[in-house]
């Protein structure tokens, strides 16, 4: 699946389907066959780490 290369574009993205669609950072790598490396990796770029708490990147 194509995802946004864009840190910011690709952080709205992320937390909506976070927030919509999945319960968990794993489940929707999982489902989306992408690397959650990849996506913690990016949003770290700009300071932005996943929350299990509140299953949100922040």
């Amino acid at each position: 699946m194509n995802i946004p290369n864009d840190p910011a574009i690709l952080l709205s993205y992320i937390n909506t389907k976070l927030r919509d669609e999945f319960s968990s950072l794993d489940e929707l790598c999982k489902t989306l066959c992408i690397s959650k490396d990849e996506i913690e990796h990016k949003l770290a770029i700009i300071g932005y780490v996943y929350s299990k708490e509140t299953n949100s990147f922040k």
